[in-house]
Protein backbone atom coordinates (compact mmCIF):
# COMPACT_ATOMS: atom_id res chain seq x y z
CA UNK A 1 0.00 0.00 0.00
CA UNK A 2 0.94 3.26 -0.97
CA UNK A 3 2.34 5.49 1.90
CA UNK A 4 0.50 8.77 2.72
CA UNK A 5 1.62 10.34 5.89
CA UNK A 6 4.59 12.48 6.03
CA UNK A 7 6.30 11.81 8.64
CA UNK A 8 6.36 8.10 7.70
CA UNK A 9 8.14 8.59 4.46
CA UNK A 10 11.73 9.40 3.43
CA UNK A 11 13.15 12.60 2.55
CA UNK A 12 13.95 10.89 -0.95
CA UNK A 13 10.26 9.17 -1.05
CA UNK A 14 8.94 12.68 -0.29
CA UNK A 15 10.78 14.54 -3.25
CA UNK A 16 9.69 11.72 -5.39
CA UNK A 17 5.84 12.54 -4.93
CA UNK A 18 6.65 16.48 -5.06
CA UNK A 19 8.27 16.16 -8.39
CA UNK A 20 4.91 14.33 -9.04
CA UNK A 21 3.06 17.62 -8.56
CA UNK A 22 1.66 16.23 -5.03
CA UNK A 23 -1.14 17.90 -2.98
CA UNK A 24 0.01 17.96 0.69
CA UNK A 25 -2.94 18.33 3.28
CA UNK A 26 -1.99 19.56 6.28
CA UNK A 27 -4.73 19.17 9.39
CA UNK A 28 -4.76 22.29 11.21
CA UNK A 29 -6.94 21.78 14.46
CA UNK A 30 -7.03 22.27 17.97
CA UNK A 31 -6.55 20.66 21.54
CA UNK A 32 -9.33 21.97 23.59
CA UNK A 33 -12.05 20.98 26.54
CA UNK A 34 -14.59 18.37 24.85
CA UNK A 35 -16.98 18.24 27.66
CA UNK A 36 -16.97 15.53 30.21
CA UNK A 37 -17.12 12.94 28.15
CA UNK A 38 -14.33 13.69 25.64
CA UNK A 39 -10.61 13.82 25.54
CA UNK A 40 -9.17 17.45 24.81
CA UNK A 41 -7.39 16.16 21.22
CA UNK A 42 -10.76 15.65 19.46
CA UNK A 43 -10.50 18.51 17.09
CA UNK A 44 -6.67 17.08 16.32
CA UNK A 45 -7.46 13.42 15.85
CA UNK A 46 -10.62 13.62 13.49
CA UNK A 47 -8.86 16.19 11.58
CA UNK A 48 -6.24 13.84 11.16
CA UNK A 49 -8.55 10.78 10.50
CA UNK A 50 -10.80 12.92 7.79
CA UNK A 51 -7.08 13.87 6.07
CA UNK A 52 -6.25 10.42 6.01
CA UNK A 53 -9.16 9.30 4.59
CA UNK A 54 -8.94 11.96 1.59
CA UNK A 55 -6.09 10.97 0.87
CA UNK A 56 -6.93 7.51 0.69
CA UNK A 57 -9.23 8.53 -1.72
CA UNK A 58 -7.36 10.70 -4.00
CA UNK A 59 -4.65 8.44 -3.64
CA UNK A 60 -6.58 5.91 -6.46
CA UNK A 61 -6.19 9.00 -9.45
CA UNK A 62 -3.31 11.59 -8.43
CA UNK A 63 -0.12 11.97 -5.92
CA UNK A 64 -1.36 13.01 -2.13
CA UNK A 65 0.23 13.39 1.03
CA UNK A 66 -1.04 14.21 4.21
CA UNK A 67 1.66 16.54 6.38
CA UNK A 68 1.72 15.79 10.54
CA UNK A 69 -1.52 17.88 12.31
CA UNK A 70 -1.10 21.42 13.77
CA UNK A 71 -2.72 20.67 16.70
CA UNK A 72 -3.45 23.80 18.42
CA UNK A 73 -5.00 26.69 16.94
CA UNK A 74 -7.55 29.96 17.97
CA UNK A 75 -9.10 28.49 21.10
CA UNK A 76 -9.24 31.51 23.79
CA UNK A 77 -13.00 31.26 23.98
CA UNK A 78 -12.81 27.71 25.73
CA UNK A 79 -10.05 28.52 28.35
CA UNK A 80 -12.05 28.99 30.95
CA UNK A 81 -12.93 25.27 31.19
CA UNK A 82 -9.77 24.10 30.95
CA UNK A 83 -6.69 21.86 29.17
CA UNK A 84 -6.82 24.29 26.14
CA UNK A 85 -3.81 25.08 24.50
CA UNK A 86 -4.25 28.23 22.34
CA UNK A 87 -1.73 30.86 20.53
CA UNK A 88 -2.41 34.58 19.40
CA UNK A 89 -2.88 35.17 15.66
CA UNK A 90 0.19 36.27 14.67
CA UNK A 91 1.41 33.34 16.57
CA UNK A 92 -0.77 30.95 14.39
CA UNK A 93 -0.10 33.45 11.36
CA UNK A 94 3.72 33.10 12.07
CA UNK A 95 3.67 28.81 12.05
CA UNK A 96 1.43 28.52 9.16
CA UNK A 97 3.86 30.23 7.06
CA UNK A 98 6.73 28.48 7.95
CA UNK A 99 4.79 24.82 7.86
CA UNK A 100 3.68 26.48 4.53
CA UNK A 101 7.18 27.60 3.53
CA UNK A 102 8.56 24.50 4.57
CA UNK A 103 6.57 21.89 2.47
CA UNK A 104 7.23 24.42 -0.42
CA UNK A 105 11.18 23.81 0.08
CA UNK A 106 10.27 20.86 -0.14
CA UNK A 107 9.12 21.22 -3.73
CA UNK A 108 5.54 21.10 -3.42
CA UNK A 109 3.50 23.49 -4.65
CA UNK A 110 -0.33 22.24 -3.84
CA UNK A 111 -1.27 23.13 -0.16
CA UNK A 112 -4.66 22.50 1.31
CA UNK A 113 -5.30 23.52 5.10
CA UNK A 114 -8.07 20.94 6.46
CA UNK A 115 -9.70 22.55 9.21
CA UNK A 116 -11.31 21.09 12.20
CA UNK A 117 -11.85 23.66 14.38
CA UNK A 118 -14.75 26.15 14.10
CA UNK A 119 -12.54 28.57 16.37
CA UNK A 120 -10.28 28.59 13.44
CA UNK A 121 -12.45 29.18 10.42
CA UNK A 122 -12.24 33.02 10.79
CA UNK A 123 -8.18 33.36 11.08
CA UNK A 124 -7.80 30.96 8.69
CA UNK A 125 -10.15 33.22 6.14
CA UNK A 126 -7.90 36.01 6.38
CA UNK A 127 -4.76 34.21 6.37
CA UNK A 128 -4.88 32.43 3.82
CA UNK A 129 -5.06 35.05 1.66
CA UNK A 130 -1.82 36.75 3.68
CA UNK A 131 -0.28 33.05 3.12
CA UNK A 132 -0.74 32.97 -0.42
CA UNK A 133 0.22 36.65 -1.00
CA UNK A 134 3.69 35.91 1.47
CA UNK A 135 4.69 32.31 -0.51
CA UNK A 136 3.61 33.42 -4.10
CA UNK A 137 1.64 30.55 -4.33
CA UNK A 138 -1.62 29.54 -4.09
CA UNK A 139 -2.84 28.47 -0.53
CA UNK A 140 -6.29 26.53 -0.43
CA UNK A 141 -8.31 25.93 2.61
CA UNK A 142 -11.84 24.06 3.81
CA UNK A 143 -13.30 23.38 6.91
CA UNK A 144 -13.98 19.69 7.02
CA UNK A 145 -17.65 19.50 8.85
CA UNK A 146 -19.25 22.23 6.25
CA UNK A 147 -18.22 19.81 3.05
CA UNK A 148 -21.10 17.35 2.61
CA UNK A 149 -24.90 16.55 3.67
CA UNK A 150 -25.29 14.84 6.84
CA UNK A 151 -28.22 15.95 8.37
CA UNK A 152 -29.99 12.81 7.26
CA UNK A 153 -27.53 10.96 10.00
CA UNK A 154 -28.03 12.91 12.91
CA UNK A 155 -31.05 12.87 15.08
CA UNK A 156 -31.05 16.22 16.85
CA UNK A 157 -28.73 18.62 14.38
CA UNK A 158 -27.80 19.11 11.40
CA UNK A 159 -24.16 19.14 11.41
CA UNK A 160 -20.61 19.49 13.96
CA UNK A 161 -21.48 21.74 17.00
CA UNK A 162 -18.92 21.25 19.88
CA UNK A 163 -18.79 17.51 21.58
CA UNK A 164 -22.34 17.13 20.59
CA UNK A 165 -23.87 14.31 18.68
CA UNK A 166 -21.49 14.36 15.44
CA UNK A 167 -18.19 14.80 17.28
CA UNK A 168 -18.91 11.95 19.86
CA UNK A 169 -20.21 9.61 17.30
CA UNK A 170 -16.88 10.43 15.14
CA UNK A 171 -14.83 9.77 17.74
CA UNK A 172 -16.60 6.51 18.93
CA UNK A 173 -15.36 5.22 15.31
CA UNK A 174 -11.82 6.80 15.58
CA UNK A 175 -10.85 5.96 19.15
CA UNK A 176 -14.19 4.84 21.38
CA UNK A 177 -11.75 3.71 24.11
CA UNK A 178 -11.40 7.54 25.08
CA UNK A 179 -14.65 8.24 24.84
CA UNK A 180 -16.15 8.11 29.23
CA UNK A 181 -19.58 6.71 28.06
CA UNK A 182 -20.53 6.68 31.67
CA UNK A 183 -20.22 10.62 31.31
CA UNK A 184 -22.31 10.54 28.18
CA UNK A 185 -25.87 11.59 30.48
CA UNK A 186 -24.07 14.82 31.01
CA UNK A 187 -23.04 15.08 27.45
CA UNK A 188 -26.06 18.12 26.76
CA UNK A 189 -25.95 21.86 26.38
CA UNK A 190 -27.95 24.67 23.92
CA UNK A 191 -27.27 24.26 20.43
CA UNK A 192 -25.24 26.41 18.59
CA UNK A 193 -24.68 27.45 14.79
CA UNK A 194 -20.75 27.34 14.26
CA UNK A 195 -20.99 28.78 10.53
CA UNK A 196 -23.64 31.87 11.31
CA UNK A 197 -22.09 32.84 14.40
CA UNK A 198 -19.01 33.75 12.41
CA UNK A 199 -21.27 35.81 9.54
CA UNK A 200 -20.23 39.71 10.39
CA UNK A 201 -23.21 41.19 12.39
CA UNK A 202 -23.91 43.08 15.60
CA UNK A 203 -22.05 41.17 17.74
CA UNK A 204 -19.18 40.14 20.19
CA UNK A 205 -16.70 37.34 20.91
CA UNK A 206 -18.45 35.23 23.33
CA UNK A 207 -16.54 33.11 25.79
CA UNK A 208 -18.16 29.69 25.52
CA UNK A 209 -18.39 28.89 29.08
CA UNK A 210 -21.04 31.42 29.38
CA UNK A 211 -22.69 29.54 26.55
CA UNK A 212 -22.68 26.00 28.14
CA UNK A 213 -21.91 25.07 31.63
CA UNK A 214 -20.96 22.33 30.26
CA UNK A 215 -18.71 22.30 27.84
CA UNK A 216 -21.33 21.11 25.10
CA UNK A 217 -22.96 22.17 22.29
CA UNK A 218 -25.88 19.99 21.03
CA UNK A 219 -26.59 16.68 22.63
CA UNK A 220 -24.27 13.89 22.39
CA UNK A 221 -26.41 10.99 24.08
CA UNK A 222 -27.75 10.12 20.85
CA UNK A 223 -24.31 8.97 19.54
CA UNK A 224 -22.70 5.69 17.71
CA UNK A 225 -20.32 4.47 15.87
CA UNK A 226 -22.22 4.22 13.40
CA UNK A 227 -23.20 7.54 13.06
CA UNK A 228 -19.66 8.46 13.39
CA UNK A 229 -18.19 5.97 10.36
CA UNK A 230 -21.20 7.76 7.85
CA UNK A 231 -20.05 10.90 9.06
CA UNK A 232 -16.59 10.62 8.71
CA UNK A 233 -17.01 9.12 5.17
CA UNK A 234 -19.03 11.60 4.17
CA UNK A 235 -16.97 14.37 4.90
CA UNK A 236 -13.68 12.95 3.81
CA UNK A 237 -15.50 12.10 0.44
CA UNK A 238 -16.83 15.50 -0.25
CA UNK A 239 -13.10 16.70 -0.16
CA UNK A 240 -11.55 14.07 -1.77
CA UNK A 241 -14.29 14.69 -4.67
CA UNK A 242 -13.42 18.04 -5.12
CA UNK A 243 -9.95 17.65 -4.90
CA UNK A 244 -9.99 14.96 -7.83
CA UNK A 245 -11.91 17.11 -9.59
CA UNK A 246 -8.94 19.44 -9.74
CA UNK A 247 -10.02 21.85 -7.38
CA UNK A 248 -9.84 24.75 -6.46
CA UNK A 249 -7.04 24.96 -8.97
CA UNK A 250 -9.24 24.53 -11.98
Amino acid sequence: MTELLWNRMTAEELKDRADRDAIVLLPVASTEQHGPHLPTGVDDMLCSEICRRIAELVGRERAVVVAPSVWFGLADHHVEFGGTFTVRLETYHAILLDLCRSIKGAGFSRIVLVNGHGGNISGLAALTLELTRQLAMPIATTTYFVEGEVSDILEDQAGVMHACEAETSMMLAVAGDLVKLDRLPEAHGPEIDIVSSLIPSLKRPTAFHTVTESGVAGDARKASQRKGEALLRIYSGAIAKRLIAGEPWS
